[in-house]
């Protein structure tokens, strides 16, 4: 089953992660992609030739989602692409970890532009080009575990993210009436860039393992399932929901 047949989507840091694979997952499910990144050539481009081998249309836009003009750009240029958008998947994020006390200010500023500031301007943009078209249209937001849980070295990065979940609750009351619907996914520990980094310390690795019900970390494809179905009209009548991926990490309090 395609669930996304005919349907353009547009992912913000697509290029890698959960981005990548999102893009990817919704080619797999009929959709024509653009993907938004900030700096990875080589990977956009590898990106879009995944897609297009699949059979489907891709488009890479370079930009960086902490300036507001990008998302206006991105949506521009998707527009004139495909003729319409769809769905889109607001991915694009950074988790710096730092320790809180000597936290620089530039670390906290560029977290909170790229995290919340860049899922705000790209969901706007989005949703408008959507109510113009008078068709409805579904965001997924890709917020984290970690806006519902704190973290030592996240004090900069887990507001961030709890701000995103409730920048969908908020977004699903405001585009309702355009039927547009606004969810959220909360990944756990997904193996990516963002934390390759983190987690090359065994010891850590092998005990955030230990926490997780289903005895591994995730893979970025272990979102696309959700996020198909959130962008799918399989979840018709789901708006202002969040989705936690996390191999059961939140609920494993023993």
């Amino acid at each position: 089953m395609r669930l996304l047949e005919g349907k353009t989507v547009l992912v913000t840091g697509g290029s890698t992660g959960i981005g990548r694979a999102a893009a990817i997952g919704a080619a797999r499910h009929g959709a024509n992609v653009a993907i938004n990144y900030a700096s990875s050539d080589d990977k956009a481009t590898s990106c879009v030739a995944e897609i297009e081998a699949l059979g489907q249309k891709a488009i890479a836009i370079k930009g960086d989602v902490a300036d507001p003009t990008t998302a206006g750009d991105f949506v521009k240029h998707a527009v004139a692409e495909f003729g319409r958008i769809d769905v889109m998947v607001s991915n694009a994020g950074i988790c710096p970890f730092h320790a809180f006390l000597d936290m620089p200010v530039e670390t906290v500023d560029r977290t909170f532009k790229v995290n919340l500031h860049g899922a705000y301007y790209m969901v706007q943009a989005a949703t408008r080009q959507m109510v113009e078209q008078g068709e409805g249209g579904a965001i997924v937001a890709v917020s984290s575990i970690s806006a519902l849980v704190g973290g030592e070295f996240q004090t900069h990065y887990t507001p961030t993210k709890a701000g995103v979940h409730s920048l969908m609750q908020s977004a699903a009351i405001a585009l309702g009436k355009h039927n547009i619907r606004c969810n959220s996914v909360l990944p756990g520990t997904i193996l990516t860039e963002i934390n390759k980094a983190d987690l090359a310390n065994e010891e850590k690795r092998r005990s955030m393992e230990s926490r997780t019900p289903l005895g591994r970390l995730g893979e970025p494809e272990d979102m696309v399932g959700p996020i198909v179905f959130l962008a799918s009209e399989m979840a018709a009548y789901v708006t202002g929901a969040a989705l936690l991926v996390d191999g059961g990490m939140f609920v494993n309090l023993q």
